[in-house]
């Protein structure tokens, strides 16, 4: 008996999925090839990694050009660093979680400056809409995320929690880099943002 062509190229058959998870599949291989390889990833690259027929990737997006975008459009999605927010322990102390704020919302912003930078606003298109969302929508669910975790010290705060998480989710984003010093911990971060640039012994 002749065997399937499937099994001759070593190929496996796509597993049952909607169109929808299939994308997200894609997407989710695609990226971290377009950290690597930048809009010069091939589609058949990206076929083989992700263990489908090229065929496969066209009959979800249009061209290469709609997987690029869509895979922007992955990278600036809150959705990852929203549930990074949201799974820290409210019953730490404030620094602590303020501290793994930080970590999450640094990576969510190295892998948007990873596969924007990697594609070199490729096109120059602007991605479109992030999962319904638009960059305004994005911030303020990160920035309520951030609230969240400020609430339980309501009472010592000296702004409410929303303009508190405004403040550190801006710091985040513009945290000064000088030739001369390390780049600040987001532990060290997090002690100059609630505590002030003076020492403790300062008068």
């Amino acid at each position: 008996m002749t065997e399937p062509k499937e099994n001759q190229t070593g190929r496996r058959r796509a597993p049952g999925m909607s169109p929808q998870e299939r994308r997200a599949m894609i997407i989710q291989t695609a990226i971290p090839l377009i950290a690597e390889y930048g809009a010069a990833v091939t589609t058949a690259k990206i076929a083989r990694a992700a263990g489908i027929g090229e065929g496969t990737i066209f009959r979800v997006f249009a061209d290469k050009d709609e997987l690029l975008q869509a895979c922007i459009a992955e990278a600036l999605s809150p959705e990852h660093a929203v549930r990074e927010l949201d799974a820290i322990d409210v019953s730490q102390p404030l620094p602590d979680r303020l501290a793994e704020a930080a970590e999450a919302l640094q990576a969510h912003m190295a892998r948007m400056g990873t596969i924007i930078g990697s594609l070199g606003h490729h096109g120059g298109k602007h991605p479109g809409t992030v999962r319904g969302a638009g960059r305004d929508e994005s911030t303020t669910r990160i920035r309520a995320a951030l609230a969240d975790l400020l609430e339980p010290d309501e009472a010592h705060l000296r702004r409410p929690p929303e303009q508190i998480a405004a403040l550190f989710f801006g710091l985040l984003f513009t945290q000064p880099r000088t030739e001369d010093e390390p780049d600040l911990t987001p532990r060290e971060l997090v002690e100059v943002f609630l505590h002030g640039a003076l020492s403790g012994d300062a008068k």
